[in-house]
């Protein structure tokens, strides 16, 4: 069976052409054990095991990286699992602001926290790219599910960060007691109201990742914003990833909060998906 073969068959099944062919890459790279690169050479495929995660993908409507149980982000590859939610490159945003504004930091170990931490792409991502740059660092992933944690432990050491990263169960700040430079986090802000239209594929990951009571999505950046200024050393920075439509309802929260040089950031379709402020 050839490439075009599977990708036509995931189109039939109504998922959108470019998502089909980026999910047949994902299963070839996943069950052949291939670089996209040497993909390239490979003409037909006849694993039983490709045809069997296609047709479940069509079946379920399960997201093909829960099948095949990792996803790309940032060059890596990602244990997932229905307990954390899968990478989206919005994200890569977030931790590129963070690794810039950690580089500016002038003392010798660089201290983050990252709230809500899930797979620990955030933690994993910063550290490895900070370690990169020769900076010395000790980050602190933080998550209420137990079930959560244990995957980002698991890429944590598949990532070999065991000196530069811990995770830690706690709401929030409830088991925190450091102080940091940075606090990092990508929380909850569905409103809960969304969930009926959202697309089926979605709802497979945990709800409680992704939406919150409120109206505006704000719930979880109001209860850190509260209390991060605390947590923060003098000329500390918080950064949050955000959702289209929140930059200035969180800006209102910060501003009451006293953070200051209060900046967003975009994504390729122009939605300010990030938003930066120090104390």
């Amino acid at each position: 069976m050839k490439k075009t073969d599977l990708i036509k068959m995931l189109i039939n099944a109504g998922i959108d052409s470019n998502e089909a062919k980026a999910e047949v890459e994902l299963i070839l790279e996943f069950v052949l054990s291939k670089t996209k690169e040497e993909l390239l050479f490979i003409n037909e495929f006849n694993d039983e095991k490709i045809l069997n995660v296609i047709q479940e993908r069509i079946k379920t409507k399960k997201p093909v990286q829960y099948l095949i149980g990792f996803a790309p982000f940032m060059g890596e590859k990602f244990i997932v699992n229905e307990n954390v939610l899968i990478p989206r490159t919005d994200t890569e945003i977030l931790v590129d602001e963070t690794v810039k504004t950690a580089l500016d930091i002038k003392d010798e170990t660089i201290k983050i926290l990252d709230i809500g931490t899930g797979s620990g792409i955030i933690a994993c991502m910063c550290a490895k790219k900070l370690i990169e740059k020769n900076r010395k660092v000790e980050i602190i992933g933080v998550d209420i599910s137990l079930n959560a944690l244990n995957v980002a432990i698991d890429n944590m050491k598949k990532l070999n960060l065991t000196r530069s990263v811990m995770f830690r169960k706690s709401d929030l700040f409830s088991n925190v007691k450091e102080k940091f430079h940075i606090i990092v986090s990508n929380p909850p802000y569905i409103p809960k109201k969304e969930y009926e239209t959202i697309q089926k594929e979605v709802k497979f990951e945990p709800y409680e990742a992704l939406f919150v009571e409120d109206e505006k999505g704000i719930y979880y950046y109001d209860l850190i914003i509260k209390e991060a200024k605390s947590r923060l050393f003098d000329g500390g920075y918080l950064l949050f990833e955000i959702m289209k439509g929140q930059f200035d309802y969180i800006k209102e929260l910060l501003e009451k909060a006293d953070f200051k040089d209060i900046k967003g950031f975009f994504d390729i379709q122009g939605i300010k998906r990030v938003i930066k402020a120090s104390v």
